[in-house]
């Protein structure tokens, strides 16, 4: 099932220039991972203390999700290209992108009206996807990012999220259904995610 994890390879072709910048500058992988949790939550503060007065700050959703999506690319292709990897970088960046996903979701608690049910159940989903793909080296495969709701996916969808809900285009109730239907596909994700972890594991051993 097509994710728009197929896109990273192009996304990476497009920032590897700044990748090469920042190394220059002595810019670490470790140092992008931290800086972009911390910034996460400074984002979840902003739109929880101020969207439900002023309905357009939810346009940092979007707007962050994208700048996000890029320093997790980055810090990747520091790690990978310029001789970063670490073993404090791989639980750095497992952690800290759960952190800074879960912020984010947390965020849409300001909608007016809104219950907490459907976005406490989607953040806890979207950390169980993520859990399930890294199993997968638990079981002696590579990290699962299977979809149809891997972190880009999600990202997607609350940036939609945040446009609709900053132009009044979308209430509590819909962002209700949306985040719901969003579980339901990340209960799918998990699934795919176990299962291919399983199937790959044991095509290995056969």
């Amino acid at each position: 099932m097509a994710s728009i994890y197929a896109l990273k390879a192009q996304f990476q072709t497009l920032l590897r220039p700044l990748v090469h910048r920042l190394h220059a500058a002595g810019a670490t992988a470790n140092q992008v991972t931290l800086a972009a949790a911390l910034l996460s939550l400074a984002a979840m503060a902003v739109v929880m203390w101020g969207a439900p007065e002023r309905p357009m700050l939810f346009l940092l959703l979007p707007a962050w999700m994208l700048v996000r999506m890029a320093l997790n690319a980055i810090d990747g292709m520091l790690a990978r290209e310029h001789g970063q990897q670490s073993h404090l970088g791989a639980y750095l960046n497992e952690l800290c992108d759960v952190v800074s996903d879960v912020a984010l979701y947390l965020a849409l608690l300001a909608v007016p009206g809104m219950a907490a049910a459907p976005v406490l159940l989607f953040a806890g989903l979207a950390v169980l996807t993520e859990y399930a793909g890294v199993l997968g080296v638990m079981v002696g495969v590579a990290r699962r990012y299977d979809g149809p709701m891997g972190k880009s996916d999600r990202a997607f969808l609350i940036g939609v999220l945040g446009v609709l809900l900053a132009f009044g285009w979308a209430h509590a109730p819909a962002v209700g259904w949306a985040l719901h239907a969003g579980s339901a596909l990340c209960v799918l994700t998990v699934w795919r995610r176990v299962s291919a972890g399983l199937s790959t594991a044991s095509a290995a051993r056969g």
